[in-house]
């Protein structure tokens, strides 16, 4: 198997079966082997360099059902909230002081924060810190709506494709939402010239070989800018709440093959991979991934964006986590940076 890891990484290329064994067949060794090598790979590329993105988690309203997020619109077990203008951009100061200089503004489908809204936030914030990246997830938009806030100042967009696979997409999300839209505003993101993510959660309810394979294929087409992966962590309100969780190997394998596939990708270590277990996101980092995402969000507000159980770093200020991620990548021999991280 490490003839084939050893191809993967001079050629970026990957036969179906033997993703099949790296997923199914992978032993212990053979994981750390991989790992290293996704390690080795990302060094040359970035060397120990970490860079941080300030998440600001801006609504927990959403209009969508889709069946694995605790934001789901059916959710009635869920305090909801959001934040106001002022809000975000007293994140964004608290952030500039602690050397961020890109913020995420991350946050559901909500009716009210209108394609107005979001370009007047973009607008402002993008007036007050001219040398940050601003980075938005906020869902499925119109063309238009993507245009305009690029036009005001936004870089880069996070939409996860969740899944390649059409049937697949159909048993995670309810009738009224569609494969083709969300695959659409993907190349629209990339054709108006943001900086694309997509991504997928790691062990997703009738995951298969298969269908990330097919997701694999689908990176490697798109190109995309960023990558972001993580374990799938159920939340008990939600259809999917007693669904067996994604596993940490699995999320690291996936992580490196993607470093393999992608050498120059911006690839997070993911709050979800923290969360199955203590040192998640260090083990990230080994794995070839070099972005982290510290909560700059209000502390009143994080134990209410619960995409799923357990998530960790609700309590903490702003500063506890910038430096508690600092010292951690330390830890391993890394260090965080504070610049933009753009891709090249």
């Amino acid at each position: 198997m490490k003839q084939w890891i050893d191809r993967l990484r001079q050629e970026r290329t990957l036969r179906p079966e033997e993703l099949r064994q790296l997923l199914t067949g992978c032993d212990a060794e053979t994981l750390r082997y991989i790992n290293k090598q996704a390690q080795e790979v990302a060094l040359r590329h970035f060397g120990n360099k970490i860079y941080i993105r300030g998440l600001i988690e801006v609504s927990n309203c959403c209009r969508n059902n889709c069946y694995y997020c605790g934001i789901r619109k059916g959710n009635p077990n869920i305090e909801r909230y959001r934040l106001n203008l002022e809000s975000i951009l007293d994140c964004c100061r608290q952030g500039y002081k602690l050397g961020f200089r890109t913020f995420v503004l991350q946050g559901g489908e909500d009716p009210a924060l209108t394609d107005d809204r979001i370009e007047m936030t973009v607008a402002r914030i993008r007036q007050n810190y001219p040398d940050c990246a601003i980075t938005l997830s906020l869902g499925e938009k119109s063309r238009d709506a993507y245009e305009r806030f690029f036009r005001a100042g936004a870089n880069r967009y996070l939409l996860r494709h969740e899944t390649y696979n059409e049937s697949h997409y159909r048993q995670l999300h309810p009738a009224e939402m569609f494969w083709k839209h969300r695959m659409d505003c993907l190349w629209d993101l990339k054709e108006i010239g943001y900086q694309v993510g997509c991504g997928f959660m790691v062990g997703s309810p009738e995951q298969t070989v298969d269908t990330l394979y097919e997701d694999l294929q689908f990176i490697r087409k798109l190109q995309p800018h960023m990558v972001g992966i993580g374990p799938f962590i159920p939340q008990k309100d939600t259809p999917f709440g007693e669904k067996k969780a994604g596993t940490m190997e699995d999320t690291l394998r996936l992580l490196s093959i993607i470093r393999l596939l992608q050498p120059h990708v911006l690839l997070p270590s993911t709050t979800a991979l923290g969360t199955i277990h203590p040192l998640g996101r260090e083990k990230g980092i080994q794995a070839g991934a070099n972005v982290v995402m510290p909560n700059l969000s209000p502390v009143a507000v994080r134990e209410k964006y619960k995409l799923y159980d357990n998530k960790i770093c609700t309590g903490d200020e702003a500063a506890e986590c910038r430096h508690c991620m600092a010292r951690r990548m330390e830890s391993v021999g890394y260090k965080v940076v504070v610049n933009r991280g753009d891709y090249h």
